[in-house]
C-alpha cells in the first residue's frame, strides 16, 4: 500500500513528542484559566478572558484528541499509540477536575449582566449564543463540589465503552468460514459487507452466524458492559435533575422529545412498505421458506456483479457532487490529493468509517475500503462529513463551529442520494438501474428503518433502568428480536443470533445517539429533492447550512436548509420515497 493511499496524520504533529509539547502546552493554559476562579463575573474584561481562554483551550483539545485517537485507530494493537491517546485521556479527567468551577460560576451570572457587559466591551458581543444556550440549561448545572465528581464519574462512564472495544477488536478470537471456493474467511466486522452481499445463501448464513454466535458466546459480558453504560446514562441524567436520560441527550442540541416520539410512532405505523419490500425479495431471490436477516444485503439482480476501484470511486463522487458549485467539486479533489483519507483496510485497524477533524487539522476520513458498491457510497457518506466539517470550521469562529449531532448525516446522506441520482442517470442498464433501486431501498431500510429500531430498543431498555428493572441477557435479546419481528414482519424469521444482535452494536455506548441515522436521511432525502428540483436557490440554502456550524440550534438550522423536522411530513416522505423506489424496482425485476 503507497503511502497516497494513507492519511496524512503526521502533518498535525510529527513527533509524538511535539504532540506531548503541545499537551503540556495546554496543561499550562488550563492553569491559567482555573486562576479565574471567583473572577469571571466581576468584570466585562474577565469575562472576556475567560470566555477566550475556553474557547482556546478547547480547541487545543481536539486538536491533540483528533490525533490521538486516529493515530490509534489506524493500528489499534500499537503499543505507543494506544499509550499516547490513553495519556489524554487520564490528563482530560484532570482538567476537567481543575476547572469544574466554570459553569457554577458562570450560572452565578445572567443574561441581563451579560448585555451590560457587552455594552462595555463590543468583543463579548460574538458569544451572545453561546451564553444564551448555556444559561438555558441553569437548572441542570450542579454546585461545585458536585460538578468535579460528576466529572470524575464521566470519567469511569466513559471505560464501557473502552472495555467493549478492547473486547470486541482486540481480545475475541473471531472464527474462520468456508467461502464458496472452500477456503478459509475470517468471519470478523471488516468482512461483513462482502460477505452478506454474496449471492451464495449457504456461506452468508455461515458467516452471519459465525460472526454473531461469537457476539452470543461473550452475552453475559456485554450485557454487563451496556448495562453499565445505561444505569450511567441513567444516574447522570438523574444527578443532573433530569426527567430522563433521554431528556438529557436531545435536551444538550435543544431537540423537543416529540421528535422522538414522532419518529418512532411514524415508522412503525408504516413498516407495511419495510414489509413488502422483504416480499419481493423473498421472491426474486427464489428463497422458498421465510427471508432471514443474512437475505437483506445481496443484491437482487444476479447478473450485475462490478467492483470499482478506489480512483473509479473518486471520479463518481466528484461527478455526482459536482450540482454543489466549483468550490465543492474543488474541496473534494484536495481530499483525494492531500491524503486525508486511510482508504484501505490493515491489521488491527479500527472497522467501519468516520470522519473526524479538529478547527485546524483537514477533516481526515478513515476507511476501510473493499471496492464494492457500498464502499463507493460510504466513501461519499465520509466525505459529505468532511465538507460539512471544512465549511463549519472556515465560517464559524471555534465557538460555533461544531455542527449537532442531529445535522451530523445530513450532508454525509445526501452525497449519497446525489452519488445514487448521478449513476441512475448515467446508465441504460435496466440491470444497473434495478441494482441502484435496489441499493437505495437497503440504505432506506438500513439507515431509517433500522435505525429507528434501534432507538426503540434504546427507549426501551433506558426506560426499564429507569423504572427500576435489571437489564439481563434474556431481555435484551428478547426485546431486540420482539422489535425486529414488529419492524420486519411476521414472515420475516429472528434467528437467535438475531436476537444477540444489539451486543454488537457499539452506536449503544454512545446514548440516544443512532435515531439521528433515521432523523437525517430524512432531512437529506428533503433537501435532495428541492435541490434536484428547484435547483440552485435550493444549493444556495443547503450551502448556507454547510456552513452554519452550531450558531443555529439543530431544528434551525434544517429550517435554513428547508426543512422541519418537527412535522412529521419528513417522515413520511421519506416512506412514500421508498414506497416510490419499490414501485419503480418491480416493473424492472421483470423484464
Amino acid at each position: 500500500m503507497t503511502d497516497a493511499a494513507k492519511w496524512d496524520l503526521r502533518r498535525m504533529y510529527p513527533t509524538d513528542e511535539l504532540w506531548n509539547e503541545k499537551l503540556n502546552a495546554t496543561l499550562l493554559k488550563i492553569d491559567e484559566l482555573a486562576e479565574q476562579r471567583g473572577k469571571i463575573n466581576s468584570s466585562a474584561e474577565e469575562l472576556f478572558k475567560t470566555i477566550s481562554l475556553y474557547e482556546s483551550v478547547f480547541q487545543d483539545i481536539t486538536d491533540l484528541a483528533v490525533f490521538s485517537r486516529s493515530n490509534f485507530d489506524q493500528n489499534m494493537a500499537d503499543s505507543a499509540a494506544k499509550a499516547l491517546n490513553e495519556t489524554l485521556m487520564t490528563a482530560m479527567t484532570a482538567v476537567g477536575e481543575k476547572i469544574s468551577f466554570l459553569a457554577p460560576e458562570f450560572m452565578q451570572g445572567n443574561y441581563e449582566s451579560f448585555e451590560n457587559f457587552c455594552e462595555q466591551l463590543p468583543e463579548l458581543k460574538k458569544y451572545d449564543t453561546f451564553i444564551k444556550d448555556f444559561l438555558a440549561k441553569k437548572e441542570h448545572i450542579l454546585p461545585e463540589e458536585q460538578e468535579m465528581l460528576m466529572v470524575r464519574m464521566g470519567d469511569i462512564g466513559s471505560t464501557f465503552s473502552k472495555i467493549y472495544d478492547d473486547l470486541t477488536v482486540n481480545d475475541v478470537e473471531y472464527p474462520t468460514v468456508k467461502d464458496p471456493d472452500g477456503n478459509d474467511f475470517a468471519a470478523i466486522e471488516a468482512n461483513y459487507s462482502i460477505a452478506l452481499g454474496n449471492p451464495d445463501r449457504a456461506f452468508r448464513e455461515r458467516f452471519f452466524k459465525a460472526l454473531l454466535g461469537t457476539y452470543k458466546k461473550h452475552k453475559n459480558t456485554l450485557t454487563s458492559l451496556y448495562y453499565g453504560s445505561v444505569k450511567n446514562d441513567v444516574f447522570t441524567a438523574k444527578s443532573r435533575n433530569y426527567v430522563s436520560a433521554r431528556e438529557m441527550s436531545l435536551s444538550d442540541n435543544f431537540i423537543p422529545e416529540t421528535v422522538y416520539d414522532n419518529l418512532i410512532t411514524t415508522v412503525r405505523e408504516n413498516t407495511k412498505p419495510l414489509q413488502d419490500y422483504i416480499e419481493l425479495r423473498r421472491q426474486v431471490l427464489g428463497i422458498e421458506d421465510a427471508v432471514h436477516f443474512y437475505d437483506l444485503f445481496v443484491p437482487i439482480v444476479s447478473d450485475v456483479d462490478r467492483t470499482y476501484t478506489y480512483e473509479e470511486a473518486q471520479e463518481l463522487i466528484i461527478n455526482a457532487t459536482a450540482v454543489l458549485g466549483e468550490d465543492y467539486t474543488e474541496l473534494v479533489k484536495r481530499a483525494f490529493a492531500e491524503r486525508w483519507i486511510d482508504v484501505y483496510p490493515t491489521d488491527n485497524k479500527q472497522t467501519g468509517a468516520y470522519s473526524t477533524g479538529s478547527y485546524t487539522s483537514y477533516p481526515y476520513i478513515l476507511l476501510n475500503f473493499s471496492g464494492t458498491l457500498d464502499s463507493v457510497f460510504t466513501l461519499a457518506h465520509e466525505l459529505g462529513h468532511s465538507m460539512h466539517t471544512w465549511y463549519s470550521n472556515h465560517t464559524q469562529p471555534f465557538i460555533y463551529c461544531e455542527y449537532s449531532l442531529f445535522c451530523a448525516e445530513v450532508a454525509s446522506t445526501l452525497n449519497e442520494l446525489l452519488l445514487c441520482d448521478y449513476l441512475m442517470k448515467n446508465t441504460t442498464s435496466d440491470a444497473e438501474k434495478a441494482l441502484l433501486l435496489d441499493k437505495k431501498l437497503n440504505d432506506i431500510r438500513s439507515t431509517f428503518y433500522r435505525q429507528t429500531m434501534f432507538a426503540d430498543f434504546e427507549n426501551s431498555t433506558h426506560s426499564m433502568v429507569e423504572e427500576g428493572y435489571p437489564l439481563i441477557p434474556d431481555t435484551l435479546t428478547t426485546l431486540h428480536g420482539e422489535l425486529n419481528s414488529t419492524y420486519y414482519g411476521e414472515k420475516f424469521v429472528v434467528d437467535e443470533e438475531l436476537r444477540s444482535e444489539w451486543s454488537r452494536i457499539p452506536h449503544f455506548y454512545r446514548a440516544f445517539y443512532v435515531y439521528q441515522y433515521a432523523t437525517g436521511i430524512a432531512a437529506a432525502t428533503a433537501i435532495a429533492n428541492r435541490i434536484l428540483t428547484l435547483g440552485a436557490p435550493a444549493v444556495e440554502d443547503y450551502r448556507r447550512f454547510l456552513s452554519g456550524g452550531g450558531s443555529l440550534h439543530p431544528i434551525e438550522m434544517l429550517r435554513v436548509a428547508g426543512v422541519d423536522m418537527e412535522s412529521p411530513q419528513p417522515i413520511l416522505d421519506t416512506i412514500a420515497d421508498f414506497e416510490r423506489t419499490l414501485d419503480q424496482l418491480r416493473p424492472l425485476l421483470k423484464k
